[in-house]
């Protein structure tokens, strides 16, 4: 019987969201479906998968990205999930451990792909925003509420990429140190 669990993460929070999948399937249930903020779950045994999220640079249906899927798949994942780019990969406990990004390089490259996918997102809602507000003050000599969404959608935005660039100069801090 499934169970459906609606749940909000941020991009930038995927390790979290990573944690949470792992603890739900430490209490046997595993994710076999995700749409927007929707999480849909199977019992499974306690403990049974690991789960891991990542970010694709193209749509799961291309080429690339298929011929990625397939790769880890052969390596005994498999993608029980996605949403635009972001795939869903579990893999047996039993099988060993499970790792996406084997080293920094790789852990870096994927937190400048999550920074690429916000910013223009940021700059939009921005610039939509602040367009809206001088729109409104030109035409109707008041200022109503609603331009102002976009500005805190965007102000969310860039805390989010400043998180994550945090993360990128940790990386690189880690990175230069091992050289």
């Amino acid at each position: 019987m499934r169970k459906v669990i609606k749940k909000l993460f941020w991009a930038w929070d995927f390790e979290k969201e990573e944690k949470w999948l792992n603890e739900m399937a430490a209490k046997g249930l595993a994710l076999v479906d995700y749409s927007i903020f929707r999480y849909s779950f199977e019992p499974c045994e306690p403990g049974e998968y690991s789960f891991k999220i990542q970010l694709l640079e193209h749509n799961p249906n291309h080429p690339e990205s298929e011929q990625y899927i397939r790769f880890m798949e052969e390596t005994g994942a498999e993608q029980v999930a996605s949403y635009l780019n972001w795939v869903y990969f579990r893999k047996k406990t039993s099988e060993g451990s499970f790792e996406i990004f084997s080293d920094i390089e790789s852990k870096l490259k994927h937190q400048i792909l999550i920074k690429k996918l916000l910013l223009p997102f940021g700059v939009l809602n921005l610039c939509v925003g602040i367009g809206n507000i001088i729109n409104t003050w030109f035409n109707a000599r008041e200022i109503i509420w609603v331009p102002f969404i976009n500005i805190a959608c965007a102000v969310l935005i860039f805390w989010g990429v400043s998180r994550i660039n945090k993360k990128i100069k940790a990386l690189k801090k880690e990175h230069s140190i091992r050289e």
